[in-house]
């Protein structure tokens, strides 16, 4: 179906356990590989390589060499990564939600009194 193409598009660049989790981290400040391997658990180096040149190719994150000795690299979110905010917090909402309707889980935004 022709109207879904920008849904799969959109799910292509997000998609998978970590991106967005790299996305977060690198919003939190400007980061070597190390620092974003760091501040996400289970993350391999391996797969976070892959993550970041994905990122990198969809124009999400910039990767920067620095002419020092020893050379090293920073990865920035790129002004582009922002137009992703009302994405990623209408998928927040939508995940509350479900887990209410689901599980009967108050949202964030909700005290286990307003839940009753």
């Amino acid at each position: 179906m022709q109207a879904l193409k920008p849904v799969r598009d959109t799910l292509d660049v997000i998609n998978g356990k970590w991106k967005l989790q790299i996305i977060i981290s690198l919003n939190a400040g400007n980061k070597r590989f190390t620092e974003i391997e760091r501040s996400i658990p289970k993350l391999t180096s391996k797969v976070l390589a892959k993550e970041l040149k994905e990122l990198e190719q969809n124009g999400l994150v910039e990767r920067i060499v620095k002419d020092t000795y020893p050379v090293s690299i920073e990865y920035h979110p790129t002004n582009y990564t922002g137009t992703l905010h009302p994405v990623v917090e209408s998928l927040k909402d939508w995940g509350e939600n479900h887990r209410k309707h689901i599980f009967g889980i108050p949202t964030e935004t909700e005290t286990p009194e307003k839940a009753k």
